[in-house]
């Protein structure tokens, strides 16, 4: 059985959709040197006992170890998840030297800003073309207790689904589109990475990450149809090439038959336009430079 989230998309699967609903919270803590000071008066608590009464010896040791499990170091970068008894009672977000809450269990998470580089994916295009794919996520841990407890490990959850989103929007896009008129992985590659970006966020975003950016660093077509491929896109780029080449020459042609006609520099009629209309054409489209001939008689003989 599934649940509707929202119009068109499908909630989580199974007999009650459940996830684990746990949100990022401050813990409970103050200066760990304070902690310090209590260990140093349940020191001096021992040095008394061992002197008047040993009978209350074991209630400054209790003190002492349960202060000096307590207190914990967060680098910059760095937090630690707080745990009791099975309980998540918050996260100390904060770097410094601190006394939590005795008797619970600490998780380091990082909250430094990450990357990875998918695997070269073989993927097939929205045209079925075998394509060679791969991507560079950027991303950084936003919500500690989501990514501690909502998914088992959050790096193999963002690397797995980093590359799940790489094959979803890889087969709605073309490799190249020689019109221009849709968006292409080859032309269009900063609308694709954005759309890359926002599938991907969408996806991790239950374990409590953000994604800051996603670009694709590999883009090629698979080995088995590349030199079809490259001779398509060389016969391409030839007949673009001649069109505009064609266009421009025509443009100079008119020019030229323009200006001779506004200074009356000669008197053509059709037969000597057209003469000089193909020399001209064959001069500007030709890939090889004319050989000059000179015509000492008359175009009629």
């Amino acid at each position: 059985m599934s649940t509707i989230d929202s119009p068109g998309r499908l909630g989580p699967v199974g007999h009650q959709g459940a996830r684990v609903d746990i949100a990022q919270r401050p813990a409970l803590k103050v200066n760990g040197w304070l902690g310090v000071l209590v260990l140093a008066a349940c020191g001096y608590g021992v040095y008394l006992a061992l002197g008047r009464d040993q009978g209350i010896l074991w209630l400054p040791l209790l003190v002492f170890v349960l202060v000096a499990t307590s207190l914990v170091i967060v680098p910059p970068g760095q937090t630690s998840v707080v745990q009791f008894f099975g309980h998540y009672v918050g996260t100390v977000r904060r770097s410094g030297f601190w006394w939590v809450l005795p008797l619970t269990v600490r998780r380091k998470v990082s909250v430094r800003v990450r990357n990875f580089e998918t695997n070269h994916l073989k993927v097939n295009d929205a045209d079925g073309n075998p394509v060679e794919i791969a991507a560079i996520v950027v991303w950084q841990v936003a919500d500690t207790a989501k990514s501690t407890y909502a998914v088992d490990s959050y790096e193999n959850f963002v690397s797995v689904q980093a590359e799940s989103a790489l094959r979803h929007v890889s087969n709605s896009h073309s490799y190249d589109d020689d019109g221009g008129s849709v968006a292409s992985l080859r032309g269009s590659t900063d609308v694709v990475a954005e759309e890359l970006a926002l599938e991907v966020a969408e996806r991790v975003a239950i374990a409590g990450v953000e994604v800051v950016e996603v670009r694709i660093s590999h883009l090629a077509y698979a080995q088995e149809i590349a030199q079809a491929m490259l001779r398509r896109q060389q016969a391409n780029a030839v007949v673009a090439a001649r069109s505009r080449i064609v266009e421009g020459a025509v443009g100079m042609v008119e020019l030229a038959l323009d200006r001779l006609a506004e200074h009356q520099v000669v008197d053509l009629d059709e037969e000597r336009k057209a003469s000089m209309v193909s020399n001209l054409l064959v001069v500007l489209c030709g890939d090889q430079p004319p050989s000059p001939v000179v015509n000492a008689g008359s175009l009629y003989t």
